[in-house]
């Protein structure tokens, strides 16, 4: 049997959209594509992420590299910043440049790490609690409230950002989650050497 963590990070290392959402509702919900691509060189489980905007998967407005682990008996997902970020836009579709990424350019995001639990046949994290995930955004701090829903079919996510002072809502979704359907799968790319820090 596969572990619990094996199974996070082959349900996260996919591509996904939100296309039919977006369609059927362009007021509340931009086209957005996700990827994200295990990366061998670095510690097991990690894996780069790219956020775009569908008309300009190009320039992709977020690039992270995450790494699900086990933490005590549960499972989390460490957030890591890129430094220079735009050395790698586009690595997520570059092997070649994917492969420059190195444990130097990552900076770990204090306060960001998803806690992951097993639900049915698949997963639910959310930002540790502490209001310690600090966002700018338009000239403003504000602290991320994240949740997200993961399993074989896609994902499910909401992100808000509060004022630190007064925890009123700044930005994000009033509309509901983003709701991204898997459409590709890039599970194959994970290394079996990877496997044994898997094992519980």
């Amino acid at each position: 049997m596969d572990s619990s963590l094996s199974r996070l990070v082959q349900l996260l290392s996919g591509g996904f959209s939100n296309q039919q959402q977006a369609f059927e509702n362009p007021p509340l919900y931009a086209h957005i594509l996700v990827k994200m691509r295990p990366l061998p060189q670095l510690a097991p489980g990690s894996l780069l992420l790219e956020q775009s905007y569908a008309i300009n998967p190009a320039a992709p407005y977020r690039i992270r590299v995450l790494r699900p682990a086990r933490q005590g008996d549960g499972l989390v997902i460490h957030n890591q910043a890129v430094i220079d970020e735009q050395r790698f836009w586009g690595a997520v579709d570059d092997a070649e440049r994917r492969s420059r990424i190195q444990a130097q350019d990552l900076r770990p995001l204090d306060g960001c790490t998803y806690r992951v639990r097993e639900e049915r046949e698949g997963f639910i994290g959310e930002v540790e609690p502490g209001c310690r995930c600090l966002v700018e955004r338009k000239g403003a701090t504000t602290y991320l409230v994240s949740r997200l829903e993961l399993d074989a079919h896609g994902m499910r996510t909401i992100d808000t950002g509060h004022d630190p002072t007064t925890h009123e809502q700044v930005w994000g979704s009033l509309a509901g989650p983003f709701e991204f359907s898997r459409t590709d799968d890039y599970s194959g790319e994970i290394p079996a050497a990877w496997q044994a820090a898997f094992r519980p």
